[in-house]
């Protein structure tokens, strides 16, 4: 057996070990205090007086998962990168190369989707060794990396979400992802090199990395761009505005939205308590350090009316609020000018979220299928090729298994050069780009 095939079904076994645990495990969300020395810059020059994608530290290690080593060697970059102020900030990836070595050519940006409000949840942290609860999301996505690392691509991992995990923040997730690209490829650790071409992939969480990563490289990186094939994505966050509306008193998906709100407020530095019920300041104060996975299906029917005070029952009467969503909206994004596939589900209801909202329509319960549509046809517009795929009955979780085949198969077409497929001119109308609430 091959030592590629061999990693992949260690990894395959370990991963459905750790959905078992996650599924049983009922510990609360804590955050631990940083004790890795790795993830602190200790450099006597300013971080603002050095480029962004410039490496830090280096360390090498092997992939461990749950906890468990793997024959994958791992190389850790700390490296220059932005946050969502603007700010320069030190920030991890992991660079995982494949059996023999790979094709030095080519590699593969995978953004995970560990959404936690848990700096200890960071891929990093897991594929180091270190075991979390919300981190357990790093081992399920296991064998996704071992399918990129069997066909000999060297696989990039970024903590998307930088070291304050500042959930939802897309922009940050986006610079964060490209400055991860520049440093791998700037290391002489890692076999990659500034001809290296690079494939954006992620979905959920990860595709709104994937996303403004692939929004943000004309001008934020025009270098890492010009060598970009192509970003496959699948259960795309647009306008958080609306997404709010949409899972508001869900049976499965409404905790996401206190996340998001504490990630938002994180992330742009609001106080947000002169807004928020008593009820509101509770749900805060037990979600702060919170995963997804602490999250889902545990708040069955909370309503943003809930965490306000009454006068602020309309999220539009919250100014903060409203500025940092717009912030944070894809449609108002710079265009990607490289090929987009792009899978969402339509059938929310599965997850117990309302699929015939008014002004929202169907969506896979976390994420609008209307407002992928329409964001697809806008890129249409501007003439960046679109390949996009509806899953009519299937909701959020069952339309990533859906997805993922088709992902690796059209990103090993665009590294092959083949011309990337379009179906723009068929993709459905969907619900206006408009960013109020």
């Amino acid at each position: 057996m091959s030592k590629a095939r061999t990693v992949l079904n260690v990894a395959t076994a370990l991963s459905a070990l750790t959905v078992l645990f996650a599924s049983t495990a009922q510990l609360a969300p804590a955050a631990h205090a940083a004790t890795d020395p790795f993830y602190e810059y200790t450099g006597d020059t300013p971080l603002a007086s050095i480029e962004p994608g410039t490496v830090l530290a280096t360390r090498t290690l092997d992939y461990h998962m749950a906890g468990v080593p793997l024959p994958v060697p791992v190389v850790q970059l700390l490296y220059r990168t932005t946050d969502a102020q603007d700010r320069a900030v030190a920030n991890v990836t992991s660079v995982l190369k494949p059996p023999g070595g790979g094709d030095p050519a080519k590699a593969i940006a995978y953004q995970s989707f560990y959404d936690s409000l848990n700096p200890e949840d960071g891929p990093s942290r897991s594929i180091a060794g270190d075991v979390s609860f919300g981190g357990l999301t790093n081992a399920a996505e296991g064998p996704l990396l071992a399918a990129s690392l069997a066909q000999g691509y060297t696989v990039i991992v970024a903590d998307t979400e930088g070291q304050h995990a500042d959930f939802a923040a897309g922009p940050e997730y986006g610079m964060n992802t490209l400055d991860s690209i520049r440093a791998a490829t700037r290391s002489p650790d890692t076999g990659l090199g500034p001809d290296t071409r690079i494939g954006l992939t992620g979905y959920s969480g990860g595709a709104i990395a994937t996303n403004w990563a692939a929004a943000l490289a004309p001008g934020y990186a025009p270098d890492v761009n010009a060598r970009l094939v192509g970003a496959a994505e699948g259960g795309v966050l647009v306008n958080p505005a609306r997404n709010l509306r949409y899972v508001s008193g869900s049976v499965g998906w409404a905790g996401v939205a206190g996340m998001a709100i504490i990630g938002v407020a994180r992330s742009f530095d609001i106080d947000f308590t002169p807004y928020m019920s008593d009820y509101g300041h509770a749900i805060v104060d037990r979600m702060r350090y919170a995963a997804i996975s602490n999250v889902l299906w545990q708040y069955p029917g909370l309503t943003w009316q809930q965490v306000v005070r009454p006068e602020y029952a309309d999220p539009a009467s919250v100014p903060p609020m409203v500025d940092a969503l717009r912030r944070i909206d894809l449609g108002l994004a710079p265009t990607p000018t490289i090929p987009m596939l792009i899978g969402q589900g339509a059938q929310g209801s599965i997850e117990g979220t309302d699929n015939d909202k008014p002004g929202i329509g169907g969506g896979d319960g976390v994420m609008i299928a209307g407002d992928v549509r329409s964001l697809a046809n806008q890129y249409c517009a501007d003439g960046t090729p679109v390949e996009y795929h509806q899953y009519d009955l299937l909701s959020h979780v069952p339309s990533a298994v859906a997805w993922l085949p088709t992902s690796l198969v059209w990103l090993n077409d665009r590294f092959a050069g083949k011309p990337a497929p379009s179906t723009c001119g068929s993709i459905a109308p969907g619900n206006s780009l408009d960013p109020t609430p």
